[in-house]
């Protein structure tokens, strides 16, 4: 067993006296040889320690025995070595910057959910919003599957970023953590007073979680602020690092990165030169032509689609599950398709459609030969650092797996491409349009480039050409957009409940055709938003299989490849550079593509 413990902790309190207490804590620390970090407060006490057992046994005894502090209860993990250097302790204005007034956690706190609880609501696929308080170098490391995160780079600017949240989220219930709790024992106030009415706090954080949980519903590890920098589930000390230069958190891959020279750099600060940057790129597509010939779903495969059981169905039979979920597949093919063995639990056995399902458990549906329909797959890189990838997309190509498409996606080009990174598109682009997509070369990038696409920080001009002539030159829409999607997954203006959504119209260009090239400006990204914006108007977007004239619908979403093109396109983008900070932009000129003579 490694021979030092590690504690780290905190609690609320009024204390007094602090130079004494500190004189008194330093001195019991130098005994006892202990080292880390103590920081005092009049809100309370936080501390990092590190040393053998009795020494911190006695600690501990010394700090229970302070009014105020008699309950406290750190978390204990062991090391090989002392990840602290020295014994520092310190007072503070508070034990957790935040620089918010009025927000008191030693006088109460947001309701604490047990980790045991958050299991439970995460294997029923109970509907919560998991919230992560931490800095984006932290998040980088690990966080829980489907946790949103927040870009930022320091707790002070966290109520900023929550006040930048979609309204419809205070009504949500919401679940917050960190990595011991402490922080979220402000954020949770802090949120309560902005108006959000379901809080829960993870007590005890992900650490706490990790103890009791092991790494169920989590990806990765916890970055901690000592010389260990991250923990896995078991709470052992990981093979992670820290760049000197930018205090960036390195995982094993990032330090065989050839990029990787310290104390100097490492691949999230090291800076490519622009000879470097268009070899680069040069290469990446040579490689996007390799990966896609023949397009990787045109090669037979049996693919395994993943389902989960919501909390609504716990108990039912698979083949009512099956129905209740699937609405659109008749009875009687899922009955084909149980009693054939196609229906797969998490260990791979075929489960007949009389199976009792239960909340949270994972199931499979096997297509065994699977082959994808055909799509454009001429994806051109056109702008690539250590941060951010920047594409032009073509048409049509889903950007995600979904429905028919996984393979030929370009989601799964990208992973075949950039192996073993798994770059991560920050926004969305319809299959059938072409034009811009930013993709985060990590999970530490991305945390910071897609919370300004939901802030509504980027800025985004799409080229549109429509059916018809507007007599006006320049006009905006508001029309909110509804949220559920109908027939075919398509939307529409739902004046009374739809989601907030704008986008600024200008004439290019009309023509003897018949039809008008548009720029579209978006302030908002909701689910297909120009094209039903154009078509609420009258002006539906040539080519669209779904929106059609007359205000009439269409039966499916993704074109063919030898169907007429839609003339959509994502012109022009700015946004904030992750690493930078600057403020860069980038356009993609609709040529080469088959969408050319529309534009």
């Amino acid at each position: 067993m490694a021979p030092i413990i590690n504690i780290a902790g905190y609690q609320f309190a009024h204390l007094r006296d602090l130079r004494e207490l500190r004189a008194r804590l330093i001195s019991r620390c130098r005994e006892s040889e202990l080292k880390g970090t103590i920081l005092l407060s009049p809100e309370g006490i936080n501390l990092f320690v590190a040393g053998d057992e009795a020494g911190i046994e006695k600690l501990l005894a010394e700090l229970r025995a302070i009014p105020g502090l008699e309950t406290l209860t750190p978390k204990y993990s062991r090391s090989e070595h002392r990840p602290f250097n020295r014994m520092l302790v310190r007072i503070k204005r508070e034990i957790i910057a935040f620089g918010v007034e009025g927000i008191h956690p030693e006088k109460r706190t947001s309701r604490k959910l047990p980790a045991r609880t958050l299991r439970q609501w995460l294997d029923e696929g109970r509907p919560i919003t998991l919230l992560d308080t931490r800095n984006d170098y932290e998040v980088k490391l690990g966080t829980f599957k489907g946790a949103k995160a927040l870009g930022i780079d320091h707790f002070r600017k966290f109520p900023a970023a929550v006040r930048e949240l979609p309204e419809e989220m205070k009504d949500q219930p919401i679940v917050m953590f960190c990595t011991g709790g402490i922080r979220c024992e402000k954020a949770g106030l802090f949120m309560e007073r902005e108006g959000y009415r379901d809080i829960f706090q993870l007590d005890g954080g992900i650490l706490k979680y990790f103890e009791e949980c092991g790494g169920a519903h989590y990806e990765g590890e916890c970055f901690v602020f000592d010389q260990r920098v991250g923990v896995d589930p078991a709470l052992r000390e990981t093979e992670s690092a820290q760049c000197f230069n930018c205090l960036t958190p390195l995982t094993e891959a990032d330090q065989t990165d050839k990029r990787y020279a310290p104390p100097k750099t490492c691949p999230y600060c090291f800076k490519t030169n622009d000879e470097e940057m268009a070899e680069n790129i040069r290469r990446r597509n040579e490689a996007i032509r390799a990966v896609t010939t023949p397009l990787p779903g045109s090669i037979p495969y049996d693919n395994r689609k993943p389902v989960i059981v919501p909390l609504e169905w716990n108990g039912a039979t698979l083949l009512d599950f099956l129905c209740g979920v699937f609405r659109h597949v008749p009875r009687e093919e899922w009955e084909v398709i149980c009693t054939g063995g196609r229906w797969l639990d998490a260990h791979d056995r075929p489960q007949p459609g009389t199976h009792r399902v239960k909340a949270g458990e994972r199931y499979f549906l096997l297509q065994p030969g699977l082959v994808e329909p055909e799509v454009r797959a001429e994806v051109r890189v056109l702008y690539e650092d250590e941060a951010i990838l920047v594409l032009d997309k073509p048409a049509p190509l889903p950007t995600h797996p979904s429905g028919r498409f996984n393979r030929n996606t370009l989601q799964y080009i990208l992973h075949e491409v950039y192996h073993p990174q798994k770059p991560r598109p920050a926004h969305r682009l319809d299959a059938n349009t072409t034009g811009l997509v930013v993709c985060a070369r990590t999970r530490h990038f991305a945390s910071s480039l897609q919370p300004q696409f939901a802030r509504g920080e980027v800025d985004k001009i799409y080229l549109a050409v429509v059916n018809g002539h507007p007599a006006w030159d320049d006009l905006t829409s508001e029309a909110p957009i509804g949220e559920e999607p109908g027939e075919a997954g398509t939307r529409e203006v739902d004046p009374e409940h739809g989601l907030t959504a704008k986008t600024e119209f200008r004439v290019l260009e009309r023509r003897e055709d018949g039809t008008t090239l548009l720029q579209a400006r978006l302030f908002t990204g909701r689910t297909n938003q120009v094209r039903i914006h154009l078509w609420d108007l009258g002006f539906p977007v040539v080519g669209d299989p779904a929106y059609l004239p007359n205000r009439e619908r269409g039966t499916t979403q993704t074109l063919g490849v030898n169907d007429p093109p839609l003339g959509l396109h994502a012109w022009k983008l700015a946004l904030k550079h992750p690493l930078t900070g600057k403020r860069v932009s980038f356009t993609a000129h609709p040529e080469d593509r088959a969408t050319t003579k529309l534009f």
